[in-house]
């Protein structure tokens, strides 16, 4: 027999293409695993051409390894078919591991098809060879050949299975799974070729494929066809994985989106919109099944001064606890929604309309207790409005409107209750908002008034200027004073625009005072809270001054002590503004607030005016004459001008002038009129005084 050796390097190569064949198909399972649609098909085609072509180039490379003491050759159509037998049987198994399962059965069946694919594979290139005469094969090695292709088949058939969708360690565990697998395919091939034995005078009748660097023009190719099917399959992976990546990030932003349309950033509740479609699905489903639902507006009552007393940031905690408790209680397929404020909105779902009542009261009931928030204990309470359906609406906007409308009449029953909706609430809401939107337009057609209620010197009676309030001249209801549109006027905001016009109007009747030789007078304007926090407060007194060439003394802007006192270091810095331009600044309603003495000290102010309700009592409640007696004792230590209003009696007059008060106003004194008639009633008062002096 005819002695073959190897070349080491050769063999060393065919084992490093063994593996890396191996690592190409374990990914290029992951890809076909991954894929979708028609991608499937093209990467299991341009696999198995890939795969193929790696076993193959490893056969061959360890074919060109051996020499015999003769020329060797390969014949070019057998080689060929030796390659599509690689390609058909990695196409096989490319489809069978990629199979949604793989039971022992079929893993058995397959190993049996690729292994024998792998061996005819071997031995069509041995034949390629066309020994004369023929090549012999030992039997035991042989069948060993053939036994190590079913077994390497079956192991890479199983750990592909089982590596197709591996992400954790990906990486290290198809490394190692190479390793095994290619030693395998090497191993069935050198043992394949230890089996051949080629007789004395045996002659190599192939002439298609020799002769020197065969063997690079094959590894090459076959490397070159690898890498750039690895590199285009990790390639793709890396930009699936970036897909999939943005996928996951739309899609969350998507819920993100959806959760800041649907609910209340500041509760998480579900908003208007959310809410909206809740009660039409309720509405639907009462009117397919029967039943009924209540829908109830709550309100909270004292929120409000909560805000005023410690800040937006507690009122929003306490927001969040009044949500978190309300929605602790729910049941079954209730709602609760925040629609803005303060304002809360329950659908319930009810067995029968009678139960209603006991929602409710535990509602009030819940929202009554004391809530701890940050370290405060803050206790409120709400007023319900509850509208039924069916029978209070025809839809969900009707239904809304009414118990909107039966929680404003629980209010002003006396709040911390509930109140179902009746007709005649309707009546009311109308009225409201009709005013609204008269009020709206007032403001573009300059329909409001400013009267004068003089203030008189205690002392002497003498005129000392005039507080301007004003009125509505409404083109259906006549004059209304500020009770009937102050309020709304604030809750929309427009009191900013008729405040404005009223300090500018204020100065430019002062003004025509000043020339008429009152330049000694004081034109008083009250200024809102919402007035006072307006950033451009400052900018606006200024302009008004300057417009009408007004000496800042001879105006006097009145803030109430509880806007003076809400955040008292921003209330600082705004009447420190204003005193440096040399504003007079007046506390009005002085004793029905909660001034920290501390921080009254400290403010700029010149004023202090006693609130009307401890002079009405004067004569009756000696409380309030102590009371009235401390005020102006407060006030002369602190060097302020003492201002009275609602004087009405000749005794009320009397006493405060008694105490030391610097001026006085009242309907005693003289009533608010316009400056017309103001000015006649202070000329005829000024003739009176005269005459009486003669």
């Amino acid at each position: 027999m005819l002695i073959g050796s190897y070349s080491p390097s050769l063999v060393v190569i065919s084992l490093c293409v063994a593996m890396l064949a191996s690592y190409t198909a374990l990914d290029l399972v992951g890809r076909i695993a991954t894929a979708r649609g028609r991608a499937v098909y093209l990467w299991m085609a341009g696999g198995s051409l890939s795969m193929g072509i790696g076993i193959w180039s490893m056969h061959f490379i360890g074919m060109l390894a051996f020499s015999l003491p003769i020329p060797l050759g390969y014949d070019l159509t057998l080689t060929g078919l030796s390659l599509l037998i690689a390609v058909l049987s990695s196409g096989f198994a490319l489809w069978l591991v990629s199979q949604p399962r793989l039971p022992l059965m079929q893993l058995a069946f397959g190993a049996l098809i690729m292994g024998s694919g792998i061996a005819t594979m071997h031995y069509t290139g041995m034949a390629a060879m066309r020994m004369s005469p023929g090549i012999q094969y030992d039997t035991v090695l042989f069948i060993d050949s053939l036994v190590i292709a079913i077994g390497a088949s079956a192991a890479a058939l199983y750990i592909a299975f089982r590596l197709r969708n591996a992400i954790p360690h990906v990486l290290l565990a198809r490394s190692v799974a190479s390793v095994v697998m290619g030693i395998a395919i090497v191993g069935m091939h050198y043992t394949g070729m230890a089996a051949a034995m080629f007789p004395e005078g045996s002659v190599c009748g192939a002439s298609g494929l020799n002769g020197k660097g065969l063997d690079y023009m094959v590894l090459i190719t076959s490397l070159s066809v690898l890498g750039i099917t690895l590199l285009t399959s990790v390639l793709d992976a890396r930009m699936e994985a970036r897909t999939a990546d943005l996928a996951n990030s739309l899609r969350l932003a998507n819920r993100e989106l959806t959760q800041l349309a649907l609910h209340d950033n500041l509760t998480g509740l579900p908003n208007r919109v959310l809410l909206a479609d809740r009660i039409a699905q309720a509405m639907q489903m009462v009117d397919e099944n029967g039943g009924c639902f209540a829908l109830m507006f709550i309100d909270l009552d004292g929120f409000k001064p909560v805000n005023d007393a410690f800040g937006h940031h507690m009122g929003d905690e306490l927001l969040r606890a009044v949500a978190l408790r309300l929605r602790g209680n729910l049941q079954g397929q209730d709602t609760l929604a925040r629609i803005g404020g303060d304002e809360f909105v329950l659908l319930v779902a009810l067995r029968e309309p009678n139960d209603a009542p006991t929602v409710a009261a535990r509602q009030v009931a819940l929202i009554s207790q004391v809530f701890d928030v940050g370290e405060q204990s803050l206790q409120i309470s709400a007023s319900i409005g509850i509208a039924m359906y069916p029978g209070n609406g025809a839809d969900q906007h009707a239904l809304l409107m009414n118990a909107d409308a039966a929680m404003y009449h629980a209010k002003s029953a006396g709040k911390n209750g509930y109140s179902f909706f009746d007709g005649s609430m309707n009546t009311n809401a109308r009225k409201q908002l009709q005013l609204l939107q008269d009020l709206r337009l007032a403001v573009e057609r300059k329909e409001f008034r400013l009267f004068y209620q003089p203030k008189f010197d205690a002392a002497t009676g003498q005129p000392v200027g005039a507080e301007a309030l004003v009125r509505w001249e409404h083109p259906e209801q006549g004059l209304l004073a500020p009770d009937s549109f102050i309020g709304l006027a604030e809750k929309t905001g427009l009191i900013i625009s008729i405040g404005e016009w009223v300090l500018d109007e204020a100065c430019r009747q002062m003004r025509q005072w000043v020339l008429e030789g009152y330049g000694h007078w004081r034109i008083a304007v009250n200024l809102s809270a919402l007035q006072f926090c307006h950033l451009g407060l400052v900018d606006s007194v200024a302009a008004a001054l300057s417009r009408h060439q007004l000496a800042a003394n001879n105006l006097t802007l009145e803030i109430t002590e509880s806007t003076a006192m809400n955040d008292a270091d921003a209330s600082m810095s705004v009447l420190r503004q204003l005193s440096d331009m040399g504003v007079d600044l007046s506390i009005d309603d002085f004793g029905t607030g909660y001034s920290s003495l501390m921080y009254l000290k400290r403010l700029p102010a010149n004023e202090l005016k006693i609130d009307r309700g401890f002079v009405r009592d004067l004569e009756q409640d000696s409380d309030d004459a102590a009371i009235v007696s401390a005020i102006v004792a407060l006030g002369q230590a602190l060097g302020l001008r003492i201002v009275a209003e609602g004087v009405e009696t000749d005794n009320q007059q009397n006493f405060l002038t008694r105490l030391g008060c610097d001026a006085l106003q009242g309907y005693h004194l003289g009533h608010p009129l316009p400056a017309e008639h103001f000015m006649a009633d202070i000329h005829a008062a000024e003739a009176h005084q005269r005459v009486a002096q003669a």
